[in-house]
């Protein structure tokens, strides 16, 4: 396995589509698909489901994107090491979360954070849960922002609460229920349903979504990728989605949250192993709690 090999799998995977792939690589497509071919032969594994009109993802290709993106970034900070001057050296300071509506509340963090670490390089990683916390034990995250786990004895690191959030639905502003300041479990139930991928939510999150599944046609419900999708969908008067209310924060004029009443509020909070040795980090949690506060 080479860097080459990965830079032509993430271009694959980015673009799922080999023949821009090799355009944004600046190469020919059989090239690309030679070096595909090849790392699928060293990892006696198929990464790309291939027909003649589309390419996606196995289940081994998006496994093997974390790490290959891991082994680029590596591979690129051990070569600019020695490129820079000495005093300029850049200070990473990974941080995990799942989901990019998370991201939403870092920027006043980041700036602040930057500012008294002039070369510190944030660097933003989104991936599912069953991913995240994998990365917090190998410390190839210094943090990650998540939900409270409900067994967090078995987590790798210490659990920070910043805030415990409500679950919200989020319907358009033309949708009936957005006249009301509450809602029940009942009042959802006449509604289409935009439901979070299962790796992407929550352990309290997807039991609601279980629940108001029951007795569904399957044409009541959209499934999408992320939060941010499925408030995109909610937006379009497709359906309804249920969602922790930091992840709603930042609302469009035509989007209404609405709490639910009767379902307790998830822990939300940050993961990191130590803060020992890692002024950053310890500025960067103080700075949360800070901005948790103000909500």
């Amino acid at each position: 396995m080479n860097t080459f090999q990965l830079e032509c799998f993430l271009a694959v995977a980015e673009n799922l589509n080999f023949a821009r792939a090799a355009e944004q690589l600046n190469i020919t497509q059989p090239a690309v698909t030679h070096q595909i071919r090849s790392l699928e032969q060293e990892l006696n594994t198929k990464l790309f489901h291939r027909t003649t009109r589309s390419v996606s993802l196995t289940s081994a290709g998006i496994l093997l994107m974390d790490d290959a993106q891991q082994i680029l970034q590596i591979s690129l900070r051990a070569k600019n090491r020695f490129r820079m001057p000495s005093g300029q050296n850049v200070l990473p300071f990974p941080i995990g979360c799942h989901s990019h509506a998370q991201l939403q509340i870092l920027p006043p963090v980041l700036k602040q954070l930057t500012a008294e670490f002039p070369n510190l390089h944030p660097q933003l990683r989104v991936v599912p849960f069953q991913h995240l916390y994998r990365l917090l034990e190998e410390e190839q995250v210094d943090a990650i922002i998540s939900f409270q786990e409900p067994d967090i004895h078995k987590m790798p690191g210490i659990f920070l609460e910043l805030g415990r959030l409500p679950i919200a639905c989020l319907c358009s502003s033309g949708n009936p229920l957005a006249e009301k300041e509450s809602l029940s479990i009942s009042d959802l139930a006449g509604e289409k349903l935009i439901l979070v991928d299962p790796l992407r939510s929550p352990e309290p999150l997807i039991q609601i979504q279980v629940r108001l599944m029951e007795g569904r046609s399957p044409a009541d419900v959209y499934f999408c990728e992320s939060p941010g999708t499925a408030s995109i969908l909610a937006q379009a008067g497709l359906g309804i989605c249920i969602l922790p209310f930091p992840l709603t924060m930042q609302m469009e004029p035509d989007l209404c949250h609405i709490p639910i009443e009767g379902i307790a509020p998830v822990c939300y909070g940050l993961y990191y192993k130590s803060l020992d040795g890692n002024e950053p980090l310890k500025r960067f949690v103080r700075l949360m709690k800070d901005l948790f506060k103000e909500y």
